[in-house]
C-alpha cells in the first residue's frame, strides 16, 4: 500500500489498526521503536541547529520540502523512543497536500492513547513535533497561493 496516494483520513484508520492490534504498553513501545529503526539515520549535515526542535527532551530534527504541491517530512532523534514517535508522524502527514494538514485536529494521537502511555515530557515534545508540522505547512500553503496568486 502506498501511502502516499492515501488521504489523512486513511492514514489514520491505518494506524488506528495497528494500534489496536498491540495489547499492552510494552508492545506499543516496541512498535514505535521499529517503526524508527526503518527511519534512515541522518547526516551530521541534517542535524543542524535550524533543524532542531526547541523544548524536546531528546534531540529532533525536522526538514520539509515542497514538491508537487505536497509537503514530505524528514527527520531524526537521537533516541529510540522520540524516532519511533516522529516515525508515526512522517507515516501520517508526509506527502499530504498543506490544507488537509491544516484542518486536521491531531486528534489521532489521543484516540490511539499515546498521550496516555507516553511520559508528559514525551507528550509534550510530540506535540511541539506536530506544532512543526503545522508550521511547515501554513507555511508552503501561504507560499503556494502567493504563488498562483502572482500568476494571474
Amino acid at each position: 500500500m502506498d501511502l502516499y496516494n492515501m488521504s489523512l483520513i486513511q492514514r489514520e484508520k491505518i494506524v488506528k489498526n495497528e494500534f489496536k492490534s498491540l495489547n499492552n504498553w510494552e508492545e506499543k513501545y516496541q512498535f514505535l521503536i521499529d517503526l524508527g529503526d526503518e527511519l534512515k539515520k541522518k547526516s551530521d549535515k541534517f542535524r543542524s541547529n535550524d533543524k532542531l526542535i526547541q523544548g524536546c527532551q531528546s534531540m529532533v530534527w525536522l526538514e520539509a520540502k515542497f514538491k508537487n504541491k505536497k509537503i514530505f517530512f524528514y527527520a531524526d532523534s537521537d533516541a529510540l523512543l522520540p524516532k519511533g514517535m516522529i516515525a508515526l508522524m512522517i507515516k501520517l502527514y508526509s506527502g499530504l497536500f498543506p490544507d488537509e494538514i491544516i484542518n486536521s485536529n491531531n486528534s489521532i494521537i489521543y484516540e490511539i492513547g499515546l498521550t496516555t502511555f507516553l511520559s508528559p515530557i514525551r507528550s509534550n515534545g510530540l506535540l511541539l513535533f506536530l506544532k512543526k508540522i503545522k508550521f511547515y505547512s501554513k507555511y508552503f500553503s501561504k507560499k503556494d497561493k502567493n504563488v498562483l496568486y502572482n500568476k494571474s
